[in-house]
C-alpha cells in the first residue's frame, strides 16, 4: 500500500571516499550492526513495493558531510529525495544550505533538538537560539521543509517559530515523541497555537514512535488515531527508519500499516505517499484535500 518511504538511511562500505565523522563523536550502534548501502536500500524497497525513498542523512555516521547521499541523488534521481544535515549554528550555514539544496539536490534539512537513544550535542540553547535565525528565515523564504528530531516538550518553541516565520514547514521525526496520555499529544503555551492549528506541521509515523507507544502504553493505535484526527491525513506520512530500526523494510512497512485506524481511500493515499509527494515535490499539483503550507 505504501508508496513513498519518508525516512531511510544509507551507509557506504567505501570508507575512503566517505569516512565516518559522527555527530557527537560516537557512531550509532545500528550503523555498525546493520549498515545498508544504496543498492541494499533499493533492493529492500523493491521487495516492499515502495516506489520512492526519502534518504535522511545519517548524521550519527557522517555528521554534516552529506556527500554519500548527495552522490546517490544524482545516480537515482527517479527513486530518491534527500534530507541533509547542516550545522545550524555555523556562521556559513546559509552558504551550506545553498550548496546542499541548490547544487546537490536535497529537498529538505534536518535538525536534532533532542534524540531518543544516541547521545548528540544539543545545538546551542535549543530551537530558538538566536544564531539560528538565518536558517529559519532561509527555510521560510524558500519553503524548504525541516525535519525536527524533538520531544513533545519542545512544541511551544516550535509553535513560536511557526508564528515568527510564516513560510516555515516542520516535519516531526518519529512523530515528535508525543505525550501518550490524554488528548493533547503536544503541550502548548500562552500566546502560541497548538501545532495542529498551524497547518504547517506534519507527523512522520515511524517504528520508533510505534514501538515506544507499545512499550509505554501497551498499544500504538490510540496515539496514531489521535494524531490523524488532530492533524488530518493530509499532514501525516510514514517512514520505515530502515535500516536503523531492526527488521526488513517490508516488516517495518507492515508494522506501521497495522497501527492505522479505519480510513477511506483518500486518507490512505495521503499517508501512503500523497502527503510526502506534496512536501517533496513528487507530484505536479497539491494533493486533493491537503492543507496549504
Amino acid at each position: 500500500m505504501f508508496t513513498v518511504d519518508t525516512h531511510t538511511h544509507i551507509i557506504s562500505p567505501d570508507t575512503d571516499s566517505y569516512p565516518a565523522d559522527p555527530l557527537g563523536g560516537h557512531r550509532s550502534t545500528w550503523s555498525q550492526e546493520r549498515p545498508t548501502d544504496i543498492d541494499g536500500l533499493l533492493r529492500a524497497a523493491d521487495a516492499a513495493a515502495v516506489d520512492h525513498l526519502v534518504v535522511v542523512q545519517a548524521s550519527t555516521v557522517y555528521g554534516f558531510d552529506n556527500n554519500y547521499v548527495a552522490d546517490q541523488l544524482t545516480r537515482h534521481a527517479d527513486r530518491l529525495s534527500g534530507v541533509c544535515s547542516v550545522d545550524f549554528l555555523s556562521p556559513k550555514v546559509v552558504d551550506d544550505l545553498h550548496h546542499w539544496i541548490d547544487d546537490r539536490g536535497f529537498s529538505g534539512v534536518r535538525i536534532r533538538a533532542a534524540d531518543g537513544t544516541t547521545a548528540v550535542p544539543t545545538p546551542g540553547r535549543g530551537l530558538d537560539d538566536e544564531r539560528m535565525a538565518p536558517v529559519w528565515q532561509f527555510l521560510s523564504d524558500r519553503r524548504v521543509p525541516v525535519c525536527i528530531q524533538m520531544h513533545a516538550k519542545h512544541a511551544p518553541i516550535l509553535a513560536g517559530l511557526l508564528q515568527q516565520y510564516p513560510g516555515l514547514t516542520a516535519i516531526l521525526d518519529h512523530a515528535g515523541r508525543p505525550q501518550l496520555d490524554g488528548d493533547a499529544p503536544y503541550p502548548s503555551a500562552a500566546g502560541v497555537p497548538q501545532l495542529e492549528e498551524t497547518g504547517r506541521v506534519f507527523i512522520k509515523l515511524t517504528p520508533p514512535a510505534v514501538l515506544r507507544a507499545q512499550r509505554e502504553s501497551g498499544s500504538a493505535a490510540p496515539v496514531v488515531r489521535t494524531l490523524i484526527e488532530k492533524f488530518g491525513a493530509a499532514n501525516v506520512m510514514w517512514g520505515s527508519n530502515f535500516p536503523a530500526s531492526a527488521g526488513s523494510l517490508s516488516e517495518l512497512h507492515d508494522l506501521i500499516e497495522k497501527q492505522l485506524p479505519s480510513l477511506d481511500d483518500t486518507q490512505l493515499e495521503l499517508i501512503a505517499g500523497g502527503t510526502a509527494g506534496r512536501l517533496y515535490g513528487l507530484t505536479p499539483a497539491v494533493t486533493p484535500g491537503a492543507k496549504e503550507c
